[in-house]
C-alpha cells in the first residue's frame, strides 16, 4: 500500500506499488556544468526507488530567459524508472539540486544544476507545486533535443505528438551536441 503524506488540499503518493518511466530535464550553467550533471545523475541514481535508465548526449546551449549575458547551459535528459509518486520524485529533484548548492532567488538566474520533471508517465499533473507534463516543454529545443535521442516516440500526454514530431517543429536555437 503506498504512503501518503497530506499537502494543502493534494495527498501526495511517496512510493507506488509497480514503478513508473519518467523523464527529467538537466542543466547547469554554474561550475563544473558536466560534474554537476553527472552528480545529479549519480545522485538520483542511488536514490531509494529511483533508476536511471537512460541518459542523453551532453548538450552546450545558450542561457533561455534570466539575466542577460547568463552564462551558458549544458542539458540533458535522463530515462527514470521509480516508484517514487510524482510530488516525491519532485521533492527528490529538489533536494539533489540543494545539495549541488542550487539556491532559489532568482527566475532563470544562473544555477550549478536544474532538475526538471518533465513527463510522469502519461499522466497529466496539476497542482500548486508541480505541472506535468512541464509546461514549456515542447517550445524548447534545449529539452527537446535530448529527450528526443531517448524517447523519441514517446507521446506528449495533452498535445498528442511524439517528442521527435515536436522537435521537428521547432525552429533552430543554436544548439550544439
Amino acid at each position: 500500500m503506498p504512503l501518503h503524506r497530506q499537502r494543502g488540499n493534494i495527498t501526495a503518493t511517496v512510493h507506488r506499488s509497480t514503478p513508473i518511466t519518467a523523464y527529467i530535464a538537466l542543466g547547469s550553467n554554474l561550475g563544473e556544468r558536466k560534474t554537476n550533471i553527472h552528480s545529479a545523475l549519480e545522485q538520483l541514481n542511488f536514490s531509494e526507488g529511483t533508476t536511471v535508465l537512460a541518459v542523453s548526449s551532453l548538450m552546450d546551449n545558450p542561457a533561455v530567459g534570466g539575466p542577460a549575458n547568463s552564462p551558458r547551459f549544458l542539458n540533458a535528459a535522463a530515462k527514470l524508472q521509480t516508484t517514487l509518486g510524482s510530488h516525491a520524485l519532485l521533492n527528490r529533484l529538489m533536494k539533489i539540486e540543494k545539495t549541488l548548492g542550487r539556491a532559489r532567488r532568482i527566475k532563470w538566474e544562473p544555477r550549478p544544476i536544474d532538475l526538471d520533471l518533465l513527463l510522469y508517465g502519461d499522466q497529466i499533473i496539476s497542482s500548486q507545486e508541480l505541472i506535468v507534463p512541464h509546461p514549456l516543454m515542447h517550445e524548447r529545443r534545449f529539452v527537446l533535443q535530448p529527450l528526443a535521442e531517448i524517447a523519441a516516440d514517446v507521446v506528449h500526454p495533452t498535445l498528442q505528438m511524439t517528442i521527435g514530431g515536436l522537435l521537428g517543429n521547432l525552429k533552430d536555437e543554436g544548439v550544439r551536441g
